[in-house]
């Protein structure tokens, strides 16, 4: 790796998220910390979406070293490369399209992280007024974007393994919901009054429970298992399919092979997929038993907290039914890339809404 390469992807990575920047300067936000926070949370939903784009469209080994492509900063000067891999597999994971695809994400992914590096700057700038619990969290934020910048990297070098592609999905979407949180953290405006039964445990249990089945979701997508199972309610035609949830939830292992080096089976895939199908049924009801909960309790809080919990409890709501039929639609119309799209993005809103609705748990209480 030579220093030019690392200078130019750095000034790329300058050039992307100064665009974001420009917008928040002109919009008179760029010091502004929590209207500077609300952009590049908006910059870093977009790049996750681009991320379940480039992997949809199998483009995640179109550059297939690290940082650059083929030793450049650029598809452009390893065009030679790629189209020599291109003209002996037309259809396989290196061609001039998908270079492209990878490489932006890479780019997008390095100006996430440099307008994470202003945030936390700024943090520690402005510390006196913000407190030192915002600079905190943009400084964990930082690490964050740091270990996912990693975990990007052997994303490529180990050649899609599943578990890895997974967890550079959920620190992806722990980044938004850490930007949230700083939100939420940098408000100086907040005067609401929770019930006093509004216990904080109980938001970080619902978002625990949402991540894991957030977690099923990736490994379905890592797996290519969303078409293992057609139909629906039904699996193949049966409520309970046959499956081997040994083979299919063991971890440690490559694309499409198992730990022993055999090819998965579809007794395998359609146990990862049923998991998940189960799951959606589980946290649908936990969550709306939750907001259910917030709903019964919500007259004892003041009119602010009862107009964020109304206001976000709605936003859950509707996220959610945008989540099951993105995700029905997955099955019956053959995995089409518009509803995996928005099934990916709907995992990110929810989380978004769920750390909100934390925060009303974090107000000052009646005594």
């Amino acid at each position: 790796m030579s220093w030019q390469l690392i200078v130019q992807l750095f000034l790329i990575a300058i050039f992307i998220g100064a665009i974001p920047l420009s917008y928040a300067a002109a919009k008179g936000n760029v010091f502004k910390l929590q209207q500077l926070v609300w952009v590049v949370l908006f910059f870093t939903f977009d790049l996750i979406l681009f991320g379940a784009f480039t992997r949809l469209t199998d483009s995640g080994l179109g550059c297939p070293d690290w940082p650059g492509c083929y030793g450049h900063s650029n598809p452009l000067l390893a065009m030679d490369h790629i189209l020599q891999e291109q003209s002996q597999m037309p259809f396989g994971p290196v061609t001039v399209s998908k270079a492209w695809i990878e490489m932006l994400h890479r780019y997008f992914a390095s100006g996430v992280g440099f307008l994470i590096t202003v945030v936390t700057v700024l943090a520690w700038l402005k510390r006196k007024a913000f407190g030192m619990k915002v600079f905190q969290i943009s400084l964990a934020l930082f690490f964050l974007v740091c270990l996912q910048g990693a975990f990007g990297a052997w994303t490529v070098t180990m050649r899609l393994q599943p578990i890895i592609v997974t967890m550079h999905l959920l620190l992806a979407l722990s980044l938004v919901m850490g930007l949230t949180a700083l939100t939420e953290a940098a408000d100086q405006r907040t005067n609401y009054i929770k019930p006093y039964n509004f216990y904080q445990w109980i938001p970080i249990v619902v978002i625990c429970i949402v991540m894991v089945q957030i977690f099923l979701g990736a490994w379905v997508s890592t797996n290519y298992a969303v078409l293992a199972c057609s139909g629906f309610p039904s699996c193949n035609e049966a409520w309970l399919p046959r499956m081997d949830f040994l083979q299919g939830f063991t971890f440690w292992r490559e694309l499409g092979k198992t730990a022993t080096g055999d090819y998965v089976s579809l007794e395998a895939l359609i146990a990862i997929h049923w998991t998940h199908r189960l799951g959606a049924l589980i946290i649908t009801c936990v969550v709306l038993g939750y907001l259910g909960f917030i709903h019964r309790i919500k007259r004892g809080g003041n009119a602010a907290w009862q107009n964020k919990a109304t206001y976000w409890s709605q936003y859950v709501v509707c996220v959610i039914g945008v989540q099951l039929l993105s995700g029905i639609s997955n099955v019956v119309f053959h995995w089409p890339l518009l509803a995996a799209l928005i099934h990916t993005g709907g995992s990110a809103a929810i989380l978004i809404g769920l750390i909100k609705l934390s925060s009303l748990a974090k107000a000052p209480s009646h005594s």
